[in-house]
């Protein structure tokens, strides 16, 4: 069986979110379903979209646990943008937080770092 999984957020406006998790993502949109919505896959069967819905937007909240973690902040930070918030949980595990422009927070998880203990 597959599952496809579309994560919204809402947003006030188009332009100015599109542009912002462009910086994020580090790609432009997959695709443009209609007038208010930009949408990303993220990965095969997941996507990430946007949608103008300003009496929504700023309540969102998404983590990506991803494989790539530090590659993945460091290309961020090269296209501008760096976490609000960046923590290692006490069992290692790694999770670095971005809010957009209005408020939505899109983060990133990452498994806990390999220690000479653990080798």
């Amino acid at each position: 069986m597959t599952v496809d999984l579309f994560a919204g957020v809402p947003v006030s406006e188009l332009e100015g979110a599109v542009a912002w998790y462009e910086r994020l993502l580090g790609s432009e949109p997959a695709f443009y379903p209609n007038d208010t919505e930009a949408v990303w896959e993220i990965a095969e069967h997941r996507y990430l979209y946007v949608e103008v819905r300003p009496e929504h937007a700023g309540h969102a909240r998404s983590t990506l646990f991803v494989d790539d973690f530090d590659r993945r902040l460091s290309a961020t930070a090269a296209r501008g943008l760096e976490p609000t918030a960046q923590e290692t949980y006490a069992n290692g595990v790694r999770h670095a937080t971005y809010r957009d422009p209005d408020g939505n927070e899109l983060c990133f998880g990452g498994a806990p770092l390999e220690t000479d203990q653990a080798r």
